[in-house]
């Protein structure tokens, strides 16, 4: 019970969500497949935006998440769910593990999927490009060694030029189209650049 209360602390960021309970199979489900798609995180069902603990019924909520799951996530997201009971009520701890099947689509409406990925405390639509990504094969450097030595850079540039597209990156910063491309989606996953895909050519600008 005080590791929940603890996590219930920590507030709603990049691997948390409170939900008060789950009515919409549709918006769910964009959660599911922002949280598989990027780091994995926990949606704790039975709590309110502000952290107040309102207690839900938890064999309803799961029956709404596995619709979500099963109708509106292609492939299915993986979840594991706990039953945290508190004095207030019971918590529906529902956990989603990064996916190893990137990228998950979730649906929008008929014939219409769409990938999303945790940014900060939202689920945010991602480009082609930022899907194409997610599938690619691991680097055999560690994306975060390239972070290392690469991130920096990148944001200095950006300040310098205000906005730069992977061809200017690749040129100015001597990087491969694969790693640049790796470092980018890294740095949008993690708030720091945002992609503008709008445009003929994307290109990117701090956040």
């Amino acid at each position: 019970m005080q590791e929940m209360y603890l996590l219930i602390l920590q507030g709603e960021g990049e691997k948390l969500e409170f939900k008060k309970t789950i009515t919409h199979p549709a918006r769910i489900a964009r959660t599911l497949v922002s949280f598989a798609n990027t780091r994995g995180g926990q949606i704790l069902v039975g709590v309110q935006d502000d952290g107040t603990i309102c207690g839900a019924d938890p064999e309803e909520e799961k029956y709404t998440l596995d619709k979500a799951i099963h109708s509106f996530c292609e492939p299915p997201v993986q979840v594991i769910y706990e039953e945290v009971d508190m004095d207030e009520g019971t918590i529906l701890k529902v956990i989603i593990p990064e996916s190893d099947t990137k990228p998950h689509l979730a649906k929008v409406k008929e014939d219409d999927w769409r990938s999303y990925i945790r940014v900060k405390d939202e689920s945010v639509q991602t480009s082609k490009m930022v899907e194409k990504s997610l599938t690619l094969e691991p680097a055999t450097e560690s994306i975060e060694d390239v972070v290392d030595h690469q991130q920096q850079r990148i944001l200095e540039l950006l300040k310098k030029y205000r906005k730069l597209t992977i061809k200017d990156f690749m040129h100015m910063a001597n990087l491969s189209k694969q790693r640049a491309r790796r470092l980018l989606v890294y740095m949008v996953l993690q708030g720091q650049i945002r992609m503008h895909d709008k445009e003929k050519e994307p290109f990117y600008t701090l956040s």
